[in-house]
């Protein structure tokens, strides 16, 4: 008996360890499951997120086709489109595009896609447009021109050497707005504020169950300088038809008289002007006066059917704003390359905006009000009908400003309803009529 008791006791002991045995392989096995389930999830939120990216490109690429065959520059599509853009279904899940909704926006969170011209480019602002920028000191725009190459290259390669691990300045134009954490003087606090993600939004509240939660965006005081600042923003020198414009710096006199709007009498008082003037920008022909030998055939301010002159030079010129307002978009001075840094007047922040030459709060809140209640502007001649907007002023915004945009910044989530799993995509694109080229891509885990 005593016998038989151990052998049963021996078995049972047995039976116990096969059953832990067997219990950890079970868990085991859930495990490795429920992994390769999260991480199958994640794939499929990834390529969710690339759906959504794609959607947005085939959208923004028929938009400027349909634009040039309307002769428009900006039609504000997609830019704030949930119908488009939010939470749309797709296989097991969805993915939605997004971006900060600015002050003048509403604040928190905007389906849809932004632009990059909205933003000032890091590669072509100046010291003076730097230091109107939140924070940013001279010592600051000092060292970011420095390691754009503008100053003293030796003195920066010495700078830099003598760090510990010593690296060399760049010494030519940023590659990315990361890039400012490598220059003197400058903090991660600085160029990134609250927004850790550099994409304007707060981190998500999520869960399985229902759509995702955003509480908000990053608020304007919080944002960093990477809220408002852009190394990609570039547009060709086109009209809104994607024909190329005349160059009124060079361009004879019949050439001139192709742009609707432009008389012999005026094309040959633009000639005759600038064998003695350079123009720097189309603004300047607001300086061109008849020849002194066609005083009497060239009416003054001729093309201002309204009588207002406040566009005229004194003596009268034979170009005035209404004129210059039917005629921008069809006509340079410059040659035939892109315009890198232009800063879209239809959707550049008051805070991009009072950065500009000659703008200050009330006149940044005065264009966008303009916009707000009057349209877009077709071309930069609009912004005489801002209150507040002054020849001189129009001046030095003309070579800096257009009204159109090519290069978008495009956010997408893409998310799997059953477990949750998310995943970040933000491409940076440039977009015409030439095609869809890709700038920068990232990807962020959530």
């Amino acid at each position: 008996m005593r016998n038989r008791a151990s052998i049963l006791i021996g078995l049972l002991w047995c039976v116990a360890l096969l059953s832990l045995v067997v219990v950890g392989v079970l868990y085991t096995a859930r495990m490795d499951l429920m992994v390769g389930k999260n991480y199958a999830d994640k794939i499929q939120a990834r390529y969710l997120a690339l759906a959504g990216v794609e959607k947005a490109k085939a959208l923004l690429y028929k938009n400027a086709q349909d634009r040039s065959h309307s002769r428009k520059n900006h039609s504000g599509e997609f830019y704030d489109s949930a119908a488009d853009f939010k939470e749309v279904a797709f296989g097991r899940g969805t993915y939605s595009i997004m971006h900060r909704g600015r002050t003048d926006e509403g604040g928190g969170v905007i389906y849809g896609v932004s632009d990059e011209e909205s933003r000032m480019n890091l590669n072509t602002v100046d010291s003076d447009t730097l230091q109107k920028i939140k924070g940013l000191t001279s010592d600051n725009a000092a060292a970011i021109l420095g390691w754009r190459g503008q100053g003293s290259s030796d003195q920066e390669k010495d700078y830099y050497m003598s760090l510990r691990p010593p690296y060399m300045p760049r010494l030519g134009a940023f590659q990315t707005i990361r890039e400012l954490l490598m220059v003197r003087t400058i903090s991660p606090d600085q160029v990134y504020g609250r927004d850790n993600h550099q994409n304007g939004l707060l981190v998500a509240d999520d869960s399985e169950d229902g759509p995702p939660k955003y509480p908000d965006s990053v608020a304007t005081e919080d944002l960093g300088w990477a809220g408002i600042l852009t190394v990609d923003s570039a547009v060709k020198n086109v009209n809104a038809a994607g024909e190329s414009r005349v160059n009124v710096q060079n361009a004879d006199e019949t050439t001139l008289t192709t742009v609707h709007g432009i008389t012999p009498q005026i094309a040959h008082a633009i000639v005759t002007y600038r064998s003695k003037n350079r123009f720097s920008s189309i603004a300047d022909l607001l300086d061109v006066t008849p020849p002194d030998n066609q005083n009497g055939g060239i009416p003054r301010g001729q093309g201002n059917s309204s009588g207002d002159s406040s566009g005229d030079a004194a003596g009268g010129s034979v170009v005035n704003v209404n004129l210059l307002a039917d005629i921008a978009d069809d006509i340079t001075t410059s040659g035939d390359g892109p315009q890198p840094g232009a800063i879209n007047i239809n959707t550049a922040s008051a805070e991009v905006l009072q950065c500009l030459p000659g703008v200050d709060e009330n006149l940044a809140q005065a264009i966008i009000s303009y916009r707000r209640s009057s349209g877009f502007f077709d071309n930069a001649a609009g912004l005489f009908k801002v209150d507040g907007m002054t020849r001189d002023i129009f001046k030095q915004l003309a070579p800096v400003v257009t009204t159109r945009s090519e290069t978008y910044r495009i956010l997408v989530e893409g998310r799997v309803k059953s477990t949750g799993a998310r995943q970040r995509i933000q491409e940076i694109v440039r977009i015409n009529l030439d095609g869809v080229k890709l700038l920068s891509y990232r990807e962020d885990d959530l």
